[in-house]
């Protein structure tokens, strides 16, 4: 897919955008919650006279396309699209660091950096794709707004439609006592296999607890930390998940008897615990075969962009 049309105008010089992992859910807020982490993506584009080439480092490097399949490319085309015509040819150079198959958002990274490198790359593109219409297109390109509004906007975000059927999102600021301890599986899974283990319909008890649960998850995520444990209760997707990722499942298990705020992250199969700044060490320090641990912070600032100069 080439530029057929050129009535947008290009930057001349390359841009970088830089977008965090997320992770969603976060026990009870299921397709609604997610949270920004400090561990980041980075795509460089240029527009060029002819062609796509394509450079990626870092995770996934050994299986991510270097064609039109790149689902950067794919988010960018359809932004383009969006903002009036393709450019003659692309250079885009992927770094990345989030890993892919593990519930931490590496695909809403690679949308919503393809749709704001886009977006920067046409002169005037910020006024004609506002951030609420990032948020929509790459909702759309994703099928669900939760770990895209993370990324877009960093921090805590709760997603929703409303009325008409639009994509919104809601920033909070996190508890700066908060830190996330990811326990990383060996094993990979994708969200569409393990949303095929979730039931049609819950019984009304348990969706009425999970109602409670996401209320005081927004308070303890903000101000009350100490509430967590029982802020992250959630009765709607983990307990069917549990199935078809044991380890994850005992994992959590684990934690939670011990005291310690543990959810799947996303689809899984990580595993993220969330615990104060003086605790979170300890709890990086524990030892889970087939699992790695790492201690992020939360991450504030969403997508960055750079205007680079040649």
């Amino acid at each position: 897919m080439t530029g057929a049309g050129l009535a947008a105008p290009f930057r001349q010089g390359p841009v970088r955008v830089r977008v965090p992992a997320t992770s969603a859910n976060l026990g009870p807020g299921f397709d609604s919650f997610g949270l920004a982490l400090a561990l980041h993506n980075e795509v460089t584009v240029r527009v060029t006279d002819h062609g796509l080439h394509v450079e990626v480092t870092g995770e996934g490097s050994a299986e991510v396309p270097r064609d039109e399949r790149n689902l950067v490319i794919r988010s960018m085309r359809a932004a383009f699209e969006r903002l009036g015509g393709q450019p003659p040819g692309l250079e885009v150079r992927c770094t990345n660091r989030i890993p892919h198959g593990r519930g931490l958002g590496s695909s809403a990274a690679a949308i919503v950096a393809g749709v704001v490198a886009a977006r920067e790359l046409v002169i005037g593109g910020t006024g004609e794709l506002p951030d609420d219409a990032v948020l929509e297109l790459a909702a759309r390109l994703e099928g669900h707004p939760d770990n895209v509004a993370a990324c877009l906007l960093g921090g805590l975000t709760v997603a929703w439609r409303d009325t008409f059927g639009g994509v919104r999102a809601l920033r909070l600021e996190a508890d700066p006592r908060i830190r996330a301890v990811l326990f990383l599986s060996e094993q990979t899974a994708a969200t569409a296999d393990t949303r095929r283990t979730l039931p049609e319909q819950v019984p009304h008890q348990a969706a009425a607890r999970n109602v409670a649960y996401g209320a005081l998850l927004i308070a303890a995520l903000t101000r009350r930390p100490d509430l967590l444990l029982d802020a992250t209760r959630d009765e709607l997707h983990q307990p069917y998940r549990a199935a078809v990722m044991p380890a994850s499942a005992a994992l959590i298990d684990r934690l939670r008897s011990g005291g310690i705020a543990a959810v799947l992250s996303g689809a899984g199969p990580t595993v993220l615990a969330l615990a104060d700044a003086a605790e979170a060490p300890r709890v990086a320090a524990l030892e889970v075969p087939g699992f790695r641990p790492m201690l992020l912070a939360v991450d504030t600032r969403g997508t960055g962009v750079e205007l680079l100069v040649e």
